[in-house]
């Protein structure tokens, strides 16, 4: 394998894995009341976490589990639970009510009060914060792509030092790429509407549930060496429908 072979192949995995794209509705409902220069930032901050915690796992992850005796189906499981919390908060209506509270701090100000409003870079802060579990991890960053990671480290070392650098540059890209996709937020945010944000939150809270549940039944499946019948582990692969 070539270094721009690996680039090219890395780059697409870890971008379709994380999926911005299909994340954009759920953060432009998550920042729907933030100022745009919020969500610039917070959009800056979700791009720099993806960098961070992909070269982290690039470079120590399965030796990070080894430490902590974590398997990957564990992983999973965890990481399928987090996210199941976040899609029945989204179906319940709770979660855009989570980020358009308003949220003020009591240093100075109002004379009467002692409490102003926050600024951009400290709304930004707050969102983000509410935002890295579960939306920026598991969600965009999850087992998944965290165990991808981990294998393409593997085959990364054996092209040396440039392998390395160059598994790094196409970590980057994706971090960059996922900047520029939440950067369009806003739009959809205005194509939707109020109403309209909600209906496709309580739409993808559900759907994030059933995703949720079938990555625990995918993991329990492996660990208990097929208990559950491998048509409910993995329902759309070939082979496992019987008529």
């Amino acid at each position: 394998m070539t270094l721009i072979s690996f680039y090219v192949n890395f780059f697409i995995t870890l971008f379709a894995l994380i999926d911005p794209i299909g994340n954009v509705p759920i953060f432009a409902a998550a920042t729907q009341s933030q100022s745009p220069a919020s969500r610039r930032l917070i959009s800056l901050y979700i791009s720099i976490f993806t960098a961070l915690i992909l070269t982290v796992f690039f470079f120590a992850g399965l030796s990070i589990l080894k430490f902590f005796g974590i398997s990957m189906d564990a992983f999973r499981i965890a990481g399928g639970l987090l996210l199941f919390l976040m899609g029945l908060e989204m179906a319940r209506g709770d979660f855009i009510e989570t980020f358009t509270r308003a949220d003020e701090v009591a240093h100075g100000g109002d004379p009467a009060s002692g409490v102003q409003p926050l600024g951009h870079r400290e709304k930004a802060k707050n969102a983000f914060e509410k935002l890295v579990v579960p939306f920026a991890f598991p969600l965009m960053v999850g087992p998944g792509t965290i165990s991808t990671v981990v294998i393409q480290a593997g085959e990364a070392q054996k092209l040396g030092i440039l392998g390395l650098a160059t598994g790094v540059a196409a970590i980057c890209t994706t971090a960059f790429a996922v900047l520029l996709t939440l950067l369009f937020a806003n739009s959809i945010s205005r194509i939707f509407g109020r109403v309209g944000m909600v209906v496709v939150v309580r739409v993808l809270g559900l759907i994030l549930c059933a995703l949720s549940v079938q990555i625990i039944i995918s993991s329990v499946s492996q660990i208990t060496h097929n208990l559950i019948l491998p048509s409910a582990a993995h329902p759309y692969e070939s082979g496992t429908h019987h008529r």
